[in-house]
């Protein structure tokens, strides 16, 4: 396929290019400011902005799929979030739709469900997201399956790391607080990439939900032992309560025939690939 993805420059975007890239796809990345895709290989780059519908025409002219990684995250304001993730996916999707893309992955997140107290979400669950980054992605969600003659597959992604990505080490000092026995779902890149395959070859169904995650969510004292530091004190535990969020995968596994290569966060230290 010839893919386009989003976010390239991210890290979770940009682990995945290359790997759709290993794979023998045709991948073009959609960037803001090309400078920083100096470290993606064998990938074409096209300059455009979610904010500007009139940049991602040349994005996604003769591509088979979109992959659409690109969000606003931390330090975002709710409207900044909502204007980005909600109405910077609705450009690009309609884009998509009037070139004709046959098929629009979505990378969305476990957030959406909202604080369960750790109890595994399915995708049929409703969801309570917190204000901010979490709803503006369920928000766009709604906003996908509502487009007429665009084929959808929406992944919720967890707490994503591995491939000597920092991204445990940072979380460390926002999540001191926590409680050390809160668990959540992660996901190594690799298996994120597995799981933007499958949906990318599956002929159907479209306008789908999965949840992608490892078999199993560590808590937060495993977590932390990961990057050599001390288990959280607890000291915040009500502010953790939002990220407690832990997902079901049997429809992924069921429809797709997901299997995680790193069922467990101590199986991908073991082969050194955290």
């Amino acid at each position: 396929m010839k893919i386009l993805v989003t976010g390239a420059t991210g890290k979770v975007g940009s682990r995945l290019a290359r790997r759709l890239a290993d794979r023998g796809h045709q991948v073009r990345a959609l960037v803001r400011d090309p400078s920083r895709a100096d470290g993606l290989r064998n990938v074409e780059l096209v300059r455009g902005d979610l904010l500007d519908a009139a940049s991602l025409v040349a994005a996604v002219r003769g591509v088979d799929a979109v992959v659409h990684c690109a969000a606003f995250f931390r330090g975002a304001t709710p409207e900044q979030a909502h204007a980005v993730n909600d109405g910077g996916t609705q450009h690009l999707a309609l884009a998509a739709r009037a070139a004709a893309v046959q098929r629009f992955v979505f990378t969305s997140t476990g957030l959406v469900y909202g604080a369960n107290g750790g109890r595994a979400a399915s995708e049929g669950d409703p969801c309570t997201p917190a204000p901010g980054y979490p709803a503006s992605k369920l928000a766009a969600e709604r906003a996908l399956f509502a487009i007429d003659g665009l084929d959808v597959r929406v992944l919720r992604l967890p707490f994503v790391y591995g491939d000597g990505d920092p991204h445990i080490a940072e979380v460390v000092p926002m999540m001191r607080g926590f409680l050390p026995t809160q668990r959540m779902s992660i996901a190594h890149h690799a298996d994120v990439a597995q799981a933007v395959a499958r949906v990318l070859d599956a002929a159907s169904p479209s306008h789908r939900i999965y949840n992608v995650a490892d078999d199993e969510a560590p808590d937060l004292a495993a977590l932390f032992a990961s990057v050599g530091a001390p288990p959280p004190d607890g000291s915040a535990a009500e502010a953790g309560r939002g990220f407690e969020i832990v997902v079901d995968v049997s429809r992924i596994r069921e429809d797709l025939g997901f299997r995680p290569e790193y069922p467990r966060l101590q199986d991908a230290i073991a082969a050194g690939a955290t």
